[in-house]
């Protein structure tokens, strides 16, 4: 499989993890989630979830189970962002590596094609779920409201190599 296809991802949001709706998951068929936790879910500034997103989550949890897997190796902040918000976690995860992906994936018994990974960065979520198999979406990162005007240098450079290796980033329209 070239890089341009193993960079791209199935969905862009084009918005934050709170713009994912029920609706997008059912017309895909995907039952559940993986979800990258740091600048994905909170942003690395933040020690919790915002009310938006805990909203936002009860709307999602009817339709798919949910597990939280995290590069960071700090059980301390993951740990606490999934107490939080009731969800199982798994840190240290070194995405790319699909390892914790499968572990996550195995513990909610379905197949491989009904889970999404959900993530803002393209070298490790996307090329994370991708390599496993997953239908993978890019979420826009989640941004402190007191930072409003934060850039993101990696992800900017993410964008840049992975569109010069083919991957089509455009906003997905429904």
């Amino acid at each position: 499989m070239s890089w341009g296809k193993l960079l791209q991802p199935d969905v862009v949001l084009g918005g934050p993890i709170t713009t994912l709706t029920p609706a997008l998951l059912e017309r895909h068929g995907l039952k559940g989630l993986i979800l990258d936790v740091d600048e994905t879910l909170v942003p690395v500034s933040l020690k919790q979830a915002s009310d938006e997103l805990t909203q936002w989550l009860e709307q999602i949890r009817p339709v798919a189970s949910i597990w939280l897997v995290s590069n960071n190796i700090s059980r301390t902040r993951i740990g606490g962002i999934a107490a939080s918000l009731r969800l199982p976690y798994l840190v240290g995860a070194r995405k790319p590596s699909r390892r914790k992906l499968r572990e996550a994936a195995s513990s909610m018994n379905m197949p491989i094609e009904q889970i999404a990974m959900v993530g803002d960065r393209l070298f490790t979520d996307v090329l994370a779920g991708n390599r496993l198999g997953m239908f993978t979406i890019l979420v826009d990162p989640m941004v402190n409201p007191s930072q409003t005007n934060k850039r993101y240098p990696v992800h900017a450079a993410e964008v840049w190599v992975s569109q010069i290796l083919g991957a089509s980033l455009a906003p997905w329209q429904e």
